[in-house]
């Protein structure tokens, strides 16, 4: 028994674990890196042909955008996942696929005028719909032996429609061991989808950390930070642009809007239109219309049983075609305007930030975690001036974001997550997320639970039997940037988080008393001189 990282070690994307249990080789997620590298990943050290098993947390592409690749390399075995995991799948993986063909022709048309070699995509349509065929859509909470001597079985991870934790017993050679992947946990009390269910006791746990070094804070008022900014945006006439991810942030933003719309609180914009413009988020709300009754929270199935269509309003325009995209450009009427991708990386959000970001009077609102090295990190973190499609953009438009909307659990909810075991795993693996977040989360689980917990890198492998590291992987960094520098970045991160926090309490602040508001003004402006005066 021995499990080998792969990929999100000290990375946020591009989930990979490769388990070696009773002669099979199964991958735990095969997931594409997004965003900047920090690290050289290892191979895996068998070929995808000698893959027996690939088990799928949940459909987002970076724990799933690999497989179709695998597939062309000649991977055949079955994908195990939950039955809404396969329909997210179904689209996104053919939408990546098409992504990648159409940056195989545009490098393919420069490679033709500079006589460079021809670029060849990751992988095509036709591997995305071959490995389509490979997948097995499951319930949650019903084991499954996949082969003889291992049983997998689903569990709620609260995150994505469909997603899941995947806890495995394996049995070799007289010895049983478990293992728990919690894929990505999901934010607590979200629109339309379940809390993450406490996981069952396992030997050994890997477990996320995408915001294992920092806490979302009082939750917020939703619907009343988006009429704020929905207000604002429209009082001025501009437009108010929301990259999201295409599966599962949009449609929850589409919850709240129609709610926002039900109760007509955007004054004098009480018609509001909201445009999705993603075929992938189109084709994705669709699904989420099914009445998928096994996967809804119960606020959202007592709507259903109502007759209501939770995620639909009076106003909704979806955007499929290019013609269509554009034309939202030339509407002049403020309005909303959803499109992926979520950290703007690629897709039609770009240009929709071609057209906005230099606007005074639009507003850009992030809803989601933004990866360093993306495009959109360099907005969150306060650029004045970007390129997009060869062009110099200046950014004159309000950059904003609403705090704790995140689909990801925080350092606390983890924590919660992981301490609810019936007792202590033998050991913990932290993984997916920032390169010093994983190393400051795994010792954050030993101090507050007293858990044996470790950060590996890719390469590391582990024998399940004794718990022994049995290899370490070839440490490798690809980032130029320094130490120090990545420090202060992340410092830096949590420095506007705090800011962001800070604006949501005193926004929750408007009913204490005129002493305590004065008071707490007073300290907010005392700290601000002081720093003002060291920021000299």
């Amino acid at each position: 028994m021995k499990l080998t990282f792969i990929g999100a070690a000290h990375e946020v994307t591009g989930s990979c674990t490769l388990l070696e249990a009773c002669g099979k080789h199964i991958l735990i997620d095969c997931g594409m890196e997004q965003g900047g590298d920090t690290y050289e990943n290892c191979e895996l050290p068998v070929a995808p042909s000698e893959i027996d098993a690939i088990c799928l947390t949940h459909a987002h592409i970076d724990h799933s955008g690999m497989i179709p690749a695998m597939v062309a390399k000649g991977y055949s075995g079955p994908v195990y996942c939950t039955e809404a995991t396969h329909r997210l799948c179904n689209i996104m993986l053919q939408d990546s696929a098409h992504i990648q063909e159409q940056e195989a022709e545009w490098q393919n048309r420069k490679a033709e005028r500079s006589g460079y070699q021809q670029y060849v995509p990751v992988y095509t349509v036709a591997d995305a719909l071959e490995s389509l065929k490979l997948f097995e859509g499951h319930g949650y909470n019903k084991p499954i032996e996949i082969f003889e001597g291992v049983t997998i079985n689903f569990c709620d991870a609260g995150h994505l429609l469909g997603s899941s934790s995947i806890h495995i017993t394996v049995n070799e050679n007289g010895e049983e061991r478990t293992v728990l992947f919690s894929g990505d946990l999901g934010n607590i009390d979200r629109p339309l989808i379940r809390n993450p269910q406490n996981p069952p006791y396992a030997d050994y746990v890997v477990i996320e950390s995408t915001y294992g070094d920092r806490v979302h804070g009082e939750r917020p008022d939703y619907i009343a930070q988006l009429t704020k900014i929905m207000q604002e945006t429209f009082s001025r006439g501009g437009n108010l642009v929301i990259p999201s991810f295409a599966i599962g942030r949009t449609q929850e933003l589409l919850y709240l809007f129609r709610t926002i719309k039900e109760q007509g609180l955007v004054k004098g914009h009480e018609n509001f239109i909201v445009y999705v413009d993603s075929p992938l988020a189109v084709e994705a709300t669709k699904i989420y219309q099914d009445n998928l009754m096994g996967y809804y929270d119960e606020e959202t199935l007592a709507l259903v049983k109502q007759g209501i269509n939770p995620i639909s309003f009076p106003g909704l325009r979806l955007s499929v075609t290019t013609d269509e995209s554009r034309a939202i450009n030339f509407d002049l009427i403020p309005k909303v305007i959803i499109s992926a991708s979520g950290m703007c990386e690629a897709g039609r959000i770009r240009h929709h930030l071609k057209h906005n970001l230099w606007k005074e009077n639009s507003t850009i609102l992030f809803v989601g975690y933004q990866a360093e090295g993306t495009f959109g990190r360099k907005l969150i973190n306060g650029a004045k001036h970007v390129s997009l499609f060869g062009e110099d953009i200046q950014v004159n438009a309000r950059i904003e974001s609403i705090v704790g909307i995140s689909g990801h659990a925080d350092r606390d909810m983890l924590l919660g997550w992981l301490g609810s075991m019936e007792k202590p795993p033998k050991k913990v693996f932290v993984n997916h997320g920032d390169d010093l977040v994983c190393d400051a989360f795994s010792q954050t689980i030993y101090n507050k639970l007293k858990f044996t917990a470790t950060a590996p890198y890719s390469g590391d492998e582990y024998d399940l039997a004794t718990g022994e590291c049995t290899a370490r992987g070839r440490i490798v960094k690809l980032t130029k940037v320094s130490e120090g520098r990545r420090r202060a970045n992340l410092v830096f991160d949590r420095l506007m988080a705090a800011c962001q926090r800070l604006k949501t309490v005193a926004e929750l602040s408007r009913n204490l008393t005129n002493k305590e508001l004065a008071k707490f003004t007073d300290q907010i402006n005392d700290l601000c001189d002081k720093y003002a005066r060291k920021s000299k």
